[in-house]
C-alpha cells in the first residue's frame, strides 16, 4: 500500500516538473515594437489617371443612297483615296432601265403637250370667229358659249400637259441622280480604315444608309477620348499637357493637350464619368485608331517640401482616444506620441506636410508589432529542459 502511494507521489512530482519546464521553454518576455519611416524632403506630383482610346479627329462614313448589288470594289483597308475617286460600284442595270423609262415618259408627255397646244390654238381661232359672228347677230348665244367652253377645256388640257412634262423631266433627273448614286466615290482625301462590303454583297438603303467604308481624312492628327471620374473632373483644365502610354510602345510616353471637356456624362453601373478629349500630334504615325491609352494628368506639383508616408496617416494606435483633427504618431523619449498636423497634396504614396511639430528625418509610426523573446533568444534555440 505504501509502495503504491509512493509511485503516485513520484508520478505527480514528475508531471509538475515537466509542466514547469514547458512553461519555461515556451514563455518569454513580451515587447512592443513600432515600424517607422523617416519624414523626407522632396517633390510631390499629384496626378489623375484615366484610360481611353486613340481615335482619328474626324472619320467619314461613306454609305449608299440606293439599294443594289456590289459589282466592283476599288478600295481596301489602308487604301489612300482622293476626293471624288471611285471606290465601289453598285450594279447600274436597274437604274439604267429606270432612266430609259423616265425618258420615254418625258417623250410621251412632250407629245401630249404638243397635241394640247394644237387643240388650244384651234379652240382659240374658233372662239375668235364665233365672237365676230355673234357681234353681227349671225349666230346664237349658245353657239358662242359652246366655243368659249371648248377653248377653256383646251386650255386646261394644255396646262395639264405642261405639268406632266415638268413631272416627267423631274423623273428623268431623279433617274439620272439614282444612276449616279451607283458610283460610290470618296468625299475627301484620306485613308480607308474600315471596309464593310464585298463584291456580290447586296446593300439595302430602304430604312437607313448602310456604311460601306470609313475614311479618316488625316491620321497625322489624332485624339484620345478618356473617361475621367466625376470626383476628379474638377481638376482637369483645357490646355493641360497630359502624358499617356499605349501597349504597343510601353517604354514610350506620348504627350497631348486637353482640347475639350465634354459636358455630357456617361453613367455605367452608377459610376459617372466625363469624356476628356486630348489632341495628339501623330506625324510619326505610330498611333493607330483604337489603341488603348493609359493617361496621366499632372494636376499639381510641389518641390522641396516635407512629406510623410500615407501609411503613417492611416495608422491608429490601439486603445488611443479618437481625435477629429488629422495627426500622426512619433516616438518621443521612447514613447509613442500623437502630433496634430495639416496636410497638402498627395501622390498616393507620400503627402505634403503643411503644418505640424515634425522635422525632416524624424520617424513616424506606420505599424505596430509584438515580438516574444525567449531566455536563450541569443542562441536561436530553446533552452534544454532540466529536471
Amino acid at each position: 500500500m505504501k509502495n503504491k502511494k509512493k509511485i503516485v507521489l513520484t508520478a505527480g512530482i514528475s508531471l509538475f516538473i515537466i509542466a514547469v519546464t514547458l512553461i519555461v521553454i515556451f514563455s518569454g518576455s513580451a515587447k512592443t515594437e513600432f515600424k517607422t519611416i523617416k519624414v523626407q524632403r522632396g517633390s510631390i506630383i499629384q496626378t489623375v489617371t484615366a484610360t481611353g482610346n486613340v481615335n482619328p479627329v474626324t472619320t467619314i462614313l461613306v454609305g449608299t443612297r440606293v439599294s443594289g448589288t456590289i459589282v466592283d470594289l476599288y478600295a481596301d483597308y489602308n487604301s489612300l483615296v482622293k476626293k471624288d475617286q471611285l471606290i465601289a460600284q453598285i450594279d447600274p442595270t436597274p437604274f439604267e432601265n429606270e432612266l430609259k423609262q423616265a425618258e420615254a415618259d418625258l417623250y410621251n408627255a412632250r407629245s401630249n403637250l404638243f397635241k394640247a397646244d394644237v387643240t388650244l390654238k384651234d379652240a382659240a381661232r374658233t372662239l375668235k370667229r364665233k365672237q365676230e359672228l355673234f357681234k353681227r347677230d349671225l349666230i346664237s348665244r349658245s353657239e358662242l358659249d359652246d366655243a368659249e367652253t371648248a377653248y377653256d377645256s383646251a386650255r386646261a388640257q394644255y396646262e395639264m400637259a405642261v405639268a406632266q412634262v415638268r413631272k416627267s423631266e423631274a423623273g428623268v433627273k431623279q433617274a439620272k441622280t439614282n444612276l449616279g448614286y451607283t458610283r460610290i466615290v470618296s468625299p475627301v482625301n484620306g485613308v480607308v480604315i474600315a471596309k464593310n462590303v464585298e463584291v456580290g454583297q447586296t446593300v439595302a438603303a430602304s430604312f437607313q444608309t448602310p456604311t460601306l467604308f470609313t475614311i479618316a481624312p488625316d491620321l497625322t492628327k489624332m485624339q484620345v477620348d478618356t473617361n475621367v471620374d466625376e470626383a476628379d473632373i474638377s481638376k482637369i483644365k483645357t490646355g493641360m499637357e497630359p502624358t499617356f502610354t499605349v501597349d504597343a510602345y510601353p517604354d514610350r510616353r506620348f504627350t497631348g493637350v486637353v482640347a475639350q471637356i465634354r459636358l455630357s456624362p456617361t453613367v455605367v453601373q452608377n459610376v459617372v464619368t466625363y469624356d476628356v478629349v486630348i489632341a495628339v500630334d501623330n506625324t510619326h504615325l505610330l498611333l493607330k485608331p483604337g489603341m488603348t491609352a493609359n493617361v496621366t494628368f499632372v494636376t499639381q506639383e510641389k518641390t522641396n517640401v516635407l512629406k510623410i508616408p500615407n501609411t503613417a496617416l492611416r495608422f491608429k494606435m490601439p486603445n488611443a482616444a479618437p481625435s477629429k483633427q488629422q495627426g500622426v504618431w512619433i516616438i518621443r523619449d521612447g514613447k509613442p506620441v500623437r502630433v496634430n498636423i495639416k496636410t497638402g497634396i498627395t501622390d498616393g504614396e507620400w503627402t505634403e506636410l503643411v503644418e505640424g511639430d515634425i522635422k525632416e528625418g524624424q520617424e513616424v509610426i506606420v505599424d505596430i508589432q509584438t515580438n516574444k523573446k525567449n531566455n536563450n533568444s541569443s542562441t536561436g534555440k530553446p533552452p534544454s529542459p532540466r529536471f
